[in-house]
């Protein structure tokens, strides 16, 4: 134990600290009011109305004198560094010291501030309890830069020593708290040691507590008054002493939803990080756990009265018995943390039910994947095998790729609305978007998803044109939207298809889609409106589209008095690799970009590019707005991601691995490969039937790489991996699938 906690504390009175303070600070004072310490001696020195002139603290004898002037320091950096932050400013003596000698002691003078001492727990309203937790937050912030040698020592009530309570348990007299501190400090050991060396630590105040804050009468903290506990501890110590403070005398239904609303105050400033979410609880628990073992082993050492050392031992009991009623994992949980990841068998059942009958079936039905977190191409499943994503194209640059994440987090943490306000992000993201694009395409629309863009460019394509008539593939897919599902075969369970709608087949021969443009126009008696061309035919096959046969489509969509969608929601964002968007390598110009899944990485954000004149058509007929479409944050991800596509030369690299991956897997020769086809990292093998297909999938996943079937047939593995697939990936996809074969 700090020898502090056990010597004596200075004998003095009210008169003489009045005395002290004239004598050694030149301070004015009529009288002086003791205001208690558990080591120290404090006093408010007062004028003759009553008011308060300054604080006199006079230290124990056993008091380091560097410690005191790490303390004021603090203080002195606090003010420089966060102004806003009232805190107790320390005097200078009159031989223009910090702290001047009296007989065996320091003593310190502080600024007196305004405000209220010792506001009661239960009290404080919602709103105080967040603004607790951003000044806790503020105050960490603010002494992030300070350094002293001092701070790095043993405090019995800092969190990160707790272990150190278990030789003051014995002194604990009563069995039910004492076996509660046992459980606590067991449970501590358990869960948050292993963490500790690994969490966030600085200088810290780790102290905020009802005793050492001024506070207005609605319990909003106005002044921090005592950085005598501060050290060098963890962020999660510093924040246990706040909540175990504005936890007592609450009701145990009430005290985890206080301990959020603190969290959210603190995390406005400073976001906790998951392990530090997963020991906070019991971090917290611990505290309380420390202010009945100290108080027990002070009145065991005969240094407090009894009744007064342990005052608040019955309430820091509740606390630990409501969490314990809780269990660690839930408060964990609730308080924030990842939720536990284990198997959990009822979720196939539940999906059932909440999801109802007509939602898409699982992958992998008969032992479905309970994902938790993925990495660049690997997904994480819930027995912590790790497998390679070799379909997933929404995370186009790589699941959670630390630029998109970043940008999408601090973004969020400053605004998010629609663009009905001006934001730079958004405006940005346009231009840079119509940059990629050939000049006639110099408009953009930002919406929520691919379903939507192409929702948006039919309803513009069919508003310009007066036409109502859509050419799609023979097994589309372009959205679930009512318009765009009618454009999206793949769906079409029953076979039966819209009227308005006509299909031709995509293998090279333009004919056929001059064709489908005839029937359309002669048999259905629709003119055409829009040909829709995902460029890669993702659903239909996976191909390599021939740029002729492409040039051929748009001339004959023109020439039928229709308009050309690009949908590069597959194929764009640099799948081929040769180009950021399919339509490029063809050599085209489209009437309509859409983009989707990949421009967020994940996150919902989606646009159409179009041409200015197209659009200008549109004006005084129909307004254009999504009120979340190009959000700040949304935007912030978009371009995130065209700058990892840049930086990272995403597109060399797509060529390169994508060339290597459909030469693997030519170079397997097994009879059933009946064909490796495709651009870029979009590459389809065909297979005899559903059958081989489905048994070749999931003998894959078996063995640790995902993989899709497409086609009319189900009979094509697809093969479409996030674009950061490397070198390191190709051979281990050919080796799975030879193996699987």
């Amino acid at each position: 134990m700090d020898s502090v906690m056990t010597g004596e504390r200075p004998g003095l009175g009210e008169a003489e600290a009045v005395g002290i303070a004239r004598e050694l600070f030149g301070v004015e004072a009529d009288a002086a009011r003791d205001l208690g310490s558990e080591r120290d001696r404090s006093f408010m020195v007062v004028d003759s109305g009553g008011a308060a002139v300054a604080v006199l603290k006079v230290s124990n004898a056993s008091e380091d004198p560097e410690v005191l002037d790490m303390e004021a320091g603090a203080a002195l950096w606090i003010a420089e560094t966060d102004p806003e932050l009232r805190v107790a400013v320390p005097r200078r003596a009159r031989d223009g010291e910090l702290r001047a000698r009296w007989g065996a002691h320091w003593v310190r003078c502080y600024d007196a501030l305004p405000g209220r001492a010792r506001s009661e727990a239960a009290g404080l309203s919602d709103d105080a309890l967040v603004g607790w937790g951003a000044t806790d937050a503020r105050l960490a912030r603010a002494l992030r830069g300070y350094f002293h040698p001092r701070a790095q020592r043993v405090l019995p009530w800092d969190v990160s020593h707790a272990l150190t309570a278990r030789a003051m348990i014995d002194d604990v007299q009563d069995p039910e708290a004492r076996a509660a501190v046992v459980r606590v400090l067991d449970a501590f050991e358990q869960r948050a040691v292993p963490v500790w060396p690994r969490l966030r630590a600085q200088a810290l105040h780790a102290d905020l507590t009802l005793d050492n804050v001024l506070t207005d009468d609605d319990g909003h903290i106005i002044g921090i008054v005592d950085f005598g506990d501060m050290s060098h501890t963890t962020l999660v110590a510093d924040l246990a002493s706040v909540l175990d403070s504005v936890a007592v005398g609450r009701e145990p239904d009430d005290i985890l939803r206080a301990a959020r609303l603190v969290l959210d105050g603190y995390q406005r400033h400073t976001p906790l990080e998951d392990d530090e979410l997963q020991v906070l609880g019991v971090a917290w628990a611990a505290r309380s756990a420390l202010t009945i073992a100290i108080s027990s082993w002070r009145v065991a050492q005969g240094l407090e009265e009894q009744a007064f050392a342990e005052r608040f031992n019955a309430e820091c009991l509740a606390v630990i018995e409501a969490l314990e009623a809780v269990g660690w994992d839930d408060v964990a949980a609730q308080l924030g943390a990842p939720r536990d990841d284990r198997p959990d068998q009822s979720l196939q059942q539940r999906r059932a039910a909440a999801f109802g009958p007509a939602i898409d079936p699982l992958f992998y039905g008969d032992d479905p994947i309970q994902v938790v977190s993925a990495q660049g191409v690997w997904i994480t499943d819930a027995t912590g095998a790790r497998l390679l994503d070799a379909y997933n194209n929404v995370p186009c640059v790589g699941h959670a790729h630390p630029r998109v994440t970043t940008a999408i987090a601090r973004q969020s943490a400053r605004i998010n609305t629609h663009t009905r306000y001006l934001h730079p992000t958004a405006i940005a993201l346009s231009e840079r978007l119509a940059a990629t694009c050939p000049p006639e395409l110099d408009t953009v629309f930002l919406v929520n998803s691919g379903s939507e863009a192409n929702d948006l460019a039919w309803r513009m394509a069919t508003a310009v044109t007066g036409r109502r008539g859509g050419l799609c593939t023979d097994f589309a897919y372009h959205g679930i939207t009512e318009a765009i599902a009618a454009l999206s075969p793949e769906g079409w369970l029953d076979g039966a298809g819209p009227d308005h709608v006509e299909r031709w087949l995509p293998d090279g021969d333009a004919t056929k889609h001059a064709q489908a443009i005839q029937r359309l126009q002669e048999e259905r008696g629709h003119a055409l409106a829009a040909t829709i061309l995902d460029g890669v035919i993702t659903s239909d096959r996976i191909d390599d589209l021939d740029a002729a046969y492409v040039q051929q489509l748009v001339a004959q969509t023109h020439a039928a008095g229709g308009l050309y969608i690009a949908d590069e929601v597959q194929a764009g964002h640099g799948r081929t690799g040769d180009a950021l968007w399919s339509f490029t390598r063809a050599g085209v110009t489209p009437d309509f970009v859409t983009l989707g899944k990949p421009m967020g990485n994940g996150h919902p954000v989606a646009a159409v590019i179009t041409k200015s004149s197209i659009a200008q058509q549109l004006v005084g007929h129909s307004a254009l707005f999504s009120t979340f479409g190009g959000n700040p944050v949304s935007a912030a991800a978009a371009m995130a991601v065209l700058d990892v596509i840049e930086d990272e030369r995403v597109l060399d690299r797509v060529q390169r691995t994508g060339h290597a991956l459909r030469t693997a897997l030519r170079a397997i020769g097994h009879p059933d490969v009946l064909d490796v086809r495709g651009a870029g990292l979009a590459i389809g093998v065909e297979l005899p039937s559903e059958a081989h297909a489905q048994a070749a999938r999931d003998r894959m996943r078996q063995a640790g790489v995902l993989v899709g079937t497409t086609g009319r047939d189900s009979n094509i593995l697809k093969i479409r991996p996030p674009l950061a697939f490397a070198d390191e990936h190709v051979a281990l996809v050919a080796r799975v699938l030879a193996a699987a074969l």
